[in-house]
């Protein structure tokens, strides 16, 4: 028995394949030549589990996702009041490239923009770090989040460094402000190697899913920053982390996102998952076309907007064991509480991932108070599979709490009042 999510993902990714509209990073050379058509996206759940479809095992440079984790570095290496002193947290409503510094203070408006990005690199680590120890925290903390250990594609990086010439006047700009306090050229060279590190968009679905898991890395346990940093950083990408499409983004998608013009995307939705696209093709704002389309589908078909859905998602399995015996031995798989994606994912896999001794299964909800239709939709997916492969499926479900009898009747999954109504089927 498989799962319906690596499908959904393959189905969602095929309906944007076509869409060849917008244009390569083509003032970075080495970002010109990628190929155009790959195209890839990734679920990491808040407790490690991946699913992905596409190409999956592609590397690209992280470019400006690495921006919010090198935030949360800076954050808990130097304390809010240090950083906040530095660099703000208003949106720009301008590109990611423009000079966006306040008037009296010269401060970069927020650190999702290449300002206050650059004026972050300078504030990870402790202050008594040379240029190379900063360097291998920032290699090191952004590694932790995805769980493995990355590598700056040197190619990449040769390339932005011999036209970072905005980058570098952005930096002495600050440094006459005493924004930065060091050799400008060195923190540019520095923010440069960390927007070529290399990614695949599994990486950087468990990268945003330690954000959703409240930095703690899913798979290694590792509490790679703490909650009230991880908080900080969320608000700044919900509100930032598009550049002045930001707006659009928080009402039409409604996750806290970040781009990068490597055609990555990622989105955290706190207690629950992460979420990656990978698509190199960008719009006027510097976002993934077809990586913008997708996180839209999801955020539709998922019910993921944050002003819809809880920040913890509660466990949804009560209960998984059998009764009865011979030909009547059933398994039975309780569920609790209101179940939405994250709920429903977590049933799927117990389903998924139980040995039976039968070939009756009964589902009970009679612990379960709400079924949004995202998960509604998906617990009826997994009976549909259930009854394909033979299985005889019964729904304890005494109030009504599925409410498609239609598809019920047509799956011939007979609904029953109480689990003791078992021993007469």
């Amino acid at each position: 028995m498989h799962s319906p999510i690596p499908s959904y993902l393959d189905e969602v990714l095929q309906s944007v394949a076509a869409d060849r509209t917008g244009v390569l990073a083509n003032y970075i050379p080495e970002l010109a030549e990628v190929d155009p058509e790959r195209l890839g996206a990734s679920i990491a759940m808040v407790d490690g589990e991946l699913y992905a479809s596409g190409d999956t095992d592609s590397l690209f440079t992280i470019q400006s996702i690495s921006k919010p984790f090198v935030y949360a570095l800076a954050l808990a290496d130097r304390g809010f009041e240090k950083v906040l002193d530095k660099v703000g947290v208003e949106p720009s409503g301008e590109p990611f490239n423009e000079i966006s510094l306040e008037d009296s203070s010269g401060r970069p408006l927020n650190p999702m923009i290449n300002a206050g990005a650059i004026t972050t690199h300078s504030l990870v680590g402790t202050e008594t770090m040379n240029r190379a120890e900063r360097m291998e925290r920032v290699i090191s903390g952004l590694s932790a989040f995805a769980g493995r250990s990355l590598d700056v594609d040197e190619a990449v990086y040769s390339s932005e460094i011999e036209h970072a010439h905005r980058n570098l006047a952005i930096a002495h700009m600050l440094r006459s402000h005493d924004i930065l306090t060091e050799n400008p050229t060195g923190v540019v060279e520095g923010y440069t190697r960390q927007c070529s590190l290399l990614v695949t968009v599994q990486d950087l679905a468990m990268m945003a899913a330690t954000l959703a898991n409240y930095g703690i890395q899913p798979v290694t346990g590792e509490q790679v920053v703490p909650k009230t940093v991880v908080r900080q950083v969320l608000s700044v990408m919900f509100t930032c982390g598009m550049y002045n499409a930001a707006g659009d983004w928080a009402t039409q998608v409604g996750i806290p996102a970040k781009s990068g013009v490597g055609g990555g995307i990622i989105g955290a939705v706190p207690g629950q998952l992460g979420l990656a696209t990978f698509s190199p093709r960008l719009d006027v704002h510097g976002n993934s076309v077809r990586g913008v389309s997708l996180f839209e589908r999801f955020s539709s078909d998922m019910g993921m907007h944050v002003m819809n859905i809880p920040t913890v998602a509660r466990s949804a399995i009560r209960a998984n064991y059998r009764i009865g015996s011979g030909e009547k031995i059933t398994q039975v798989i309780q569920l609790q509480g209101r179940i939405r994606f994250a709920g429903a994912e977590r049933v799927i896999r117990e389903i998924v991932d139980t040995h039976y001794m039968g070939t009756r299964i009964a589902l009970d909800v009679t612990r379960v108070y709400s079924v949004d239709e995202v998960a509604q939709h998906m617990l009826l997916e997994i009976m549909r599979r259930m009854r394909h492969e033979g299985y005889t499926v019964y729904l304890i479900d005494q109030d009504d709490t599925i409410t498609n009898l239609e598809a019920l009747r047509t799956m011939d999954v007979a609904v029953l009042g109480s689990i003791d109504e078992l021993e007469y089927y």
